[in-house]
């Protein structure tokens, strides 16, 4: 049952957009096929246009259809293996990886890739949609996973994440560079400056009103996050150039980095998503529009992953280095004149 809000669009599907739980993900364009479907009524009455007009303080019933099941398979895919025992596994995900499968991705994912490394072991262990995964990077982020391969280890594991005690780094090229001395960013809301020139960002993270496949700033709804930002290297012109930097995790939010740099006004090179569209600026070399060019994503690496082992309590700390990609486009822009 859902009662439309008092600020609600007019139209059906535009209402529902506003109406639904951000949990349920689901598009607009997802909303007009359910509606065509009939999942959406009125009363006793199906709405099947998109176009219907609704009011204020309507109550509607949206009938979701059970979901497809996604049933993984193993796959014979190389994995990068940093570490393994009898409980978890350590694993650098390459770019381009999704990590479980979905409707959009069946196949070529790191659950078929483990499933194929760990047999029978993993089987079951924490959900038969996703076997043996405690966290999820994105598709185009590269980088460090802990994976259980015991029941025991994936809930002691994800009670550490959910504690937030796992010590998490991500290298990250943004354009343009944080000031601490920079009042647009003094004045942002949930934005202050640490010791050491550390950007610490406190802002909630929700899906996006109407592009349920994006994430945002969501006051009204969302879940604490909060992310901590280091300038390791300036790169290209002062201010307006670009900035390798370090981010921490204190919290773990679906696109939590992209979001957060993004909303401060240094979105992520490459970002396809959350870099607004963002033409290369003029200073580029040839190089490093060459590198960017085939740059495959987001520039963003989880270069290390620090826990306790869930078995043995000792603490356990993981590096590794970004891909090529990412590499040469650093390398490219640190040749360019400051």
């Amino acid at each position: 049952m859902l009662t439309l809000p008092d600020d609600v669009p007019g139209r059906l599907d535009k209402a529902l957009v506003a109406a639904v739980p951000a949990d349920l993900a689901l598009s607009r364009s997802r909303l007009q096929a359910l509606i065509a479907e009939g999942a959406v009524r009125r009363g006793g009455q199906a709405l099947l246009d998109a176009k219907t007009r609704v009011l204020p303080g309507e109550v509607l019933t949206l009938t979701l259809p059970p979901p497809a099941p996604v049933q993984a398979k193993p796959e014979d895919i190389p994995l990068d293996v940093l570490h393994e025992d009898a409980t978890l596994v350590i694993v650098n995900k390459p770019v381009g990886m999704v990590v479980h499968p979905a409707p959009g991705a069946p196949s070529g994912t790191l659950v078929n890739a483990l499933l194929h490394h760990c047999g029978d072991s993993l089987a079951g262990i924490g959900g038969a949609g996703r076997p043996g995964i405690v966290h999820r990077i994105d598709k185009d982020t590269s980088g460090l996973l802990v994976v259980a391969k015991t029941d025991r280890a994936h809930q002691r594991l994800s009670a550490q994440f959910a504690a937030h005690s796992v010590d998490r780094l991500y290298q990250a090229l943004v354009w343009g560079r944080p000031d601490p001395g920079d009042p647009r960013l003094n004045g942002l809301s949930g934005v202050s400056f640490e010791p050491e020139g550390v950007l610490r960002i406190e802002a909630p993270i929700g899906r996006h009103k109407a592009d349920r496949k994006k994430m945002a700033i969501r006051h009204d709804g969302g879940r604490r996050a909060v992310t901590r930002l280091t300038v390791v290297q300036g790169l290209g012109p002062g201010a307006n150039g670009a900035a390798l930097m370090q981010c921490r995790l204190e919290t773990g939010r679906t696109h939590q980095i992209r979001v957060h740099a993004a909303h401060v006004g240094h979105p992520l090179v490459g970002d396809p998503v959350y870099g607004t569209n963002r033409k290369p600026p003029g200073w580029l070399s040839d190089a490093a529009m060459d590198a960017l060019s085939t740059l495959p994503g987001q520039a963003l690496h989880a270069g290390v992953l620090g826990f306790e082992h869930p078995e043995t309590g000792a603490a356990l700390r993981f590096q590794t280095d970004p891909p090529a990609s990412f590499n040469t486009l650093l390398r490219a822009l640190s040749e360019i004149p400051g």
